[in-house]
């Protein structure tokens, strides 16, 4: 029995769900059909007289009444599959004893092929039909049994078939014929009705399996497109925060330059002024490079087209035709190193090459990540060391290095967020890279951060 529940899909772990209301409609619908074809086959075989003779009206609506309550099963061969198979072959029998003719005809065998199929194919206790399946094998060996053992069940099939010894030539008797005939009919009968539903079955699982996968697909991918937009959107964060920080930093050291010596020497605070404006400026204008950015992003992502009427061209600014400034590299290290120095500050840069030009090789992505290490870096020590040197190093060999000293200690009262060092890590990290920040051996701050020099081809993206 185990054996045929695993043939069944017992062990399958899916159930078939009910029927919806539509199924159960178009199952009355097909009640009625069905129940007009038989009870217009019976008028035919009344027609030709080949019911015995029973035309009274209590025959007619005992046939039509047994065409009627086969085929009212039908209405629930769905929702119960399995009480509505062994209804149907207990219908077959009994109606087959009483009413052969009418069990016989066309109509009434296609209803209960089926009955039986639609038990197969819908029964959600695979194990419960393999134990109706065998009963009704069992049943249908001890009715075949009953019926050949009667003379006159045997006589009439025999009378039935047209079987007589006259003109017999096959290898059988007509009474051994019959019993073949007879017998493989309903083994193909219900084999038939059998190996169908089970193919049905298996169909109906393997296309909702498939409908579930392309379910969790779509909500996979949907999934990653919102991580790809948080990712994109604390990229953008960090970038502001390098920005903003590195910019309004030097604006507030150069500021307080040009406040010692505005009386004293004024070409040195208007050189400070100066540097503060540049500072400003460019502030400004990679902000608004990052917010373009951002924007042509949400039009791309928006499906903008020239059709609807947006320009993503403009996306930055008024003008059709922005003119957006390159992203940092290792080339802006040395004016940056310049404007971060201050009158209490003094900063020096230096770039080791294991291979001459190896500088001008390294990808964009990772030129970018060291320029803004480089920069949150000094704007760390600007803001809350009380350093008076600060080096910045990069080494460029079979990995990049990126290194900031300073020989400070600690400001009190200028306690920052975190976020700053958090962004650096963020950024190693993303790049494959790994990151050290701490206090240095004796006085003194230290972050390095090493990169590998292969770039992951969505990050280069």
């Amino acid at each position: 029995m185990d054996r045929i529940a695993h043939l069944l899909g017992a062990d399958e772990g899916w159930q078939r769900p009910g029927p919806t209301a539509a199924q159960r409609r178009t199952d009355v619908l097909i009640a009625l059909v069905v129940f007009v074809l038989a009870a217009v086959s019976i008028e035919f075989l009344r027609s030709l007289g080949m019911l015995d003779g029973k035309s009274s009206l209590l025959d007619v609506l005992g046939q039509h009444g047994s065409a009627l309550s086969a085929a009212i099963l039908l209405v629930w061969r769905r929702s119960h599959p399995l009480l509505i198979a062994v209804l149907a072959n207990a219908h077959l029998y009994v109606i087959g004893t009483i009413q052969p003719a009418v069990a016989s005809g066309l109509v009434m065998q296609v209803l209960y092929f089926f009955a039986v199929y639609s038990g197969v194919a819908w029964a959600r206790d695979r194990r419960g039909l393999s134990y109706v399946l065998t009963g009704l094998v069992i049943t249908l060996s001890l009715w075949l049994a009953w019926v050949f053992a009667l003379s006159s069940g045997l006589e009439t099939l025999m009378r039935n078939l047209g079987a007589d010894d006259v003109g017999a030539s096959g290898l059988f008797s007509p009474a051994v014929g019959t019993i073949g005939l007879v017998s493989l009919n309903n083994v193909l009968f219900l084999g038939g009705a059998i190996l169908l539903g089970q193919v049905a079955w298996r169909g109906a699982m393997h296309t909702l399996r498939e409908l579930e996968h392309a379910a969790t697909i779509r909500s996979q991918a949907a999934r990653l497109r919102d991580q790809a937009v948080v990712a994109e959107r604390l990229r953008i964060a960090r970038e502001l925060h390098d920005v903003v920080a590195h910019h309004v930093s030097v604006m507030g050291v150069q500021a307080a330059a040009a406040r010692r010596v505005l009386e004293k020497n004024p070409d040195a605070a208007r050189e400070a002024l100066g540097a503060i404006e540049s500072s400003s400026r460019n502030a400004v204008s990679q902000m608004r490079d990052l917010l373009g950015t951002l924007r042509s992003g949400q039009l791309a992502a928006d499906g903008a087209s020239e059709e609807d009427g947006s320009d993503p061209a403009a996306a930055g600014g008024g003008s059709g035709t922005p003119d957006r400034a390159p992203q940092p590299d290792l080339d802006d290290l040395e004016e940056l190193v310049a404007v971060s120095a201050g009158p209490n500050l003094e900063v020096s840069y230096t770039l080791v090459e294991e291979v001459p030009g190896a500088a001008s090789e390294v990808p964009a992505a990772l030129q970018l990540t060291a320029y803004r290490i480089a920069q949150e870096s000094l704007a760390n020590v600007r803001r809350h060391s009380t350093a008076s040197r600060a080096s910045v190093v990069v080494r460029v060999g079979s990995e990049l290095e990126v290194e900031v000293l300073d020989n400070g200690a600690p400001r009190h009262g200028t306690a920052g967020t975190g976020l700053g060092q958090r962004g650096i890590r963020e950024r190693a990290e993303l790049l494959g890279g790994d990151v050290e920040i701490g206090p240095r051996r004796g006085a003194g701050y230290r972050v390095r951060a090493v990169l590998p020099l292969g770039v992951p081809a969505e990050v280069a993206r």
